[in-house]
């Protein structure tokens, strides 16, 4: 059996490195399973550090489709016509995409068309508002998969309530959770951070990538100022990319205790949120990895696409309200938070099952 994995962004190396893994061990048990990774961007990306895969534990891609376009029609057209010519020079009995980008869902009509198997990764996840693209995205994916991965019994609920055939949903768990027992130990305390007098448990992290939040300079610039205030004088990292470093220093906050530093490799920026006092965000991600690790985390989104994050976990969702942001900050350095409490299948074998599925299913 010959798997493609495809990732079209940096965030799916995280997800995908325990499958490798997985294959790996599978292959050395002499089961007949190989793999190719492939990026759907360019081997030059700025967002690819050259520390990502030795940090992660995984080889690199082994083609890149080298597309960067910037709309979506762009990218959908110059993936599909790359992808095409992939799957000619190296041809797959499973083509497995993850989560819910342009070039992902791109990827996955290429191969049903071929008549390929599609396995879907991070299958179920919806914020039900088809004004947003990654959901016209992920819910075309899920409607051609052949294995839709689930990682949470409402990811499945969303599957099995949408009509999917149901020997196809697999509730495997959340392999990002892999990822993160895998690296908890190797994590590396960034060498600036004593430089900036920093300690463990006494600094707030903040990340922000959400373009349309960025766009709305008034709200921005209350929800930060809020956030600067209610710190005093507890230091706020802040690993920015350049697009987003740009649009804060616009604002012209007074803040010398926000530090905007560049994008931090995987291993010390894992060490960031491990050590953080508190987490405000907007990714889905970092709330996933901070239920995991127990620290308090503030999303700045009105959903979570994995609702087990604020239902169970230590995360709050504020939205864009810089009310509720004020409140729960201050509740956070209060020390008041809520704990975790670990789903169903946050066990580390995720990656395992999934491919002993795919082994049984081709058997």
């Amino acid at each position: 059996m010959k798997v493609t994995i495809v990732s079209a962004a940096r965030p799916n190396f995280m997800k995908i490195a325990p499958l490798c893994r997985a294959i790996d061990a599978a292959q050395e048990a002499g089961k007949k399973i190989s793999y190719r990774i492939i990026y759907t961007g360019p081997q030059n990306d700025n967002s690819l550090e050259v520390s990502l895969f030795s940090d992660l534990d995984m080889k690199a891609p082994d083609t890149y489709l080298g597309v960067s376009g910037h709309t979506h029609s762009q990218i959908t057209a110059e993936v599909m016509q790359a992808f095409e010519a992939e799957l000619d020079q190296h041809p797959a009995s499973i083509v497995l995409v993850v989560d819910d980008t342009t070039a992902s869902m791109s990827c996955a009509i290429v191969a049903k068309k071929r008549g390929l198997k599609v396995a879907h990764l991070i299958a179920g996840t919806r914020s039900f508002d088809m004004n947003m693209p990654r959901e016209v995205n992920r819910t075309i994916v899920d409607a051609i998969s052949d294995y839709l991965f689930a990682a949470s019994m409402a990811a499945n609920r969303n599957l099995n309530q949408e009509g999917m055939i149901p020997d196809y949903i697999h509730r495997v768990g959340n392999i990002l959770i892999d990822t993160i027992r895998y690296n908890r130990h190797r994590l590396i305390q960034p060498l600036w951070f004593t430089t900036l007098g920093l300690r463990n448990g006494n600094y707030l992290l903040l990340t922000i990538n959400r373009r349309d939040l960025l766009e709305k300079k008034q709200t921005l610039q209350a929800l930060l100022q809020t956030l600067v205030d209610k710190a005093g004088d507890l230091p706020i990292v802040a690993p920015l990319h350049p697009y987003v470093e740009k649009a804060i220093k616009s604002l012209e906050l007074k803040a010398p205790q926000l530090h905007i530093l560049p994008p931090q490799s995987y291993l010390h920026f894992g060490y960031l949120i491990n050590q953080a006092k508190g987490i405000i965000t907007d990714s889905g991600n970092i709330a996933e990895e901070a239920t995991f690790l127990d620290v308090p985390c503030i999303t700045l989104n009105t959903y979570a696409e994995h609702p087990e994050t604020w239902r169970i976990g230590t995360n709050e969702l504020v939205g864009e309200d810089s009310y509720k942001l004020s409140c729960y900050v201050e509740k956070m350095l209060q020390g008041n938070w809520k704990h975790a409490t670990l789903p169903d299948r946050w066990d580390g074998r995720t990656a395992e099952r999934i491919v002993q599925i795919m082994l049984e299913g081709e058997a």
